[in-house]
């Protein structure tokens, strides 16, 4: 057996990633190939938790600006992530991985109803537990939403699957310049304004003393490279 350095992991995915190429939609090629990954994680044993964002259906922020009310925005999103969810937890079972939905919002036709105490019991049976409506109020993102979660289950880490392969000092994509960092304290991510998570995810991490690693999911094969503690990506604890 592999040498793992998280035992129980809440691993954050991004709604775009889900999307590949096309941006909107689901892509089960690329779902497939993380819950392969996901899979043989917990083999090893591995307790694995899910949040998956809503970006490649809606994004109340954004989407909605100007146009809804925020909270009716926000709850359309919340939708959005029970979707990707429910898409996930089919293509996990098709690998062989137990999996349960758990929403925070009421929604028995579709998903559990979420309690911190069925979702460690879940994972302690080796079943994968996928975190959906985000904390369930509209004006907290489902990076807030992961951290949450993750305190709560009393995760090892937190694991960011994102579009980029770090945290940087500027948007590598706009700035050819911008420095890729290996290891940051939360104080440094709040005060140099780095674009890691939003702001109220980073201080509740920090408040709760939760690690976090930030990488790329265009290889998903990073997911077990984080688990077994290969540096990946860009780490943000309290000391370094």
């Amino acid at each position: 057996m592999s040498e793992i350095k998280y035992k129980r992991i809440l691993l954050k995915v991004s709604g775009e990633a889900l999307a590949g190429d096309a941006h909107r939609g689901l892509d089960f090629d690329v779902i497939h190939s993380v819950c392969d990954v996901v899979a043989r994680c917990t083999k090893l044993g591995v307790q694995v938790g899910i949040v998956i964002g809503a970006g490649n259906f809606w994004r109340g922020v954004k989407d909605g600006a100007d146009k809804m009310q925020r909270s009716h925005a926000d709850a359309m999103g919340m939708l959005g992530t029970v979707m990707n969810s429910i898409a996930v937890a089919d293509a996990l079972e098709k690998h062989g991985v137990d999996a349960r939905v758990l929403s925070a919002v009421e929604m028995n036709k579709f998903a559990e109803y979420f309690t911190r105490d069925t979702a460690d019991r879940y994972l302690n049976e080796g079943k994968v537990v996928l975190f959906a409506a985000g904390t369930g109020n509209p004006y907290f993102s489902t990076d807030t939403g992961a951290v949450l979660r993750g305190v709560e289950i009393e995760a090892d880490a937190i694991l960011m699957a994102k579009n980029v392969d770090g945290i940087y000092s500027a948007d590598p994509n706009v700035d050819p310049t911008a420095v890729k960092f290996d290891c940051l304290t939360y104080d440094e991510v709040l005060s140099r304004h780095l674009k890691a998570t939003d702001s109220t995810a980073m201080t509740l991490a920090m408040d709760n003393h939760m690690t976090l690693v930030c990488f790329a999911l265009k290889d998903p094969e990073n997911i077990l490279r984080v688990v077994q503690g290969e540096k990946i990506g860009t780490i943000v604890k309290e000391e370094l």
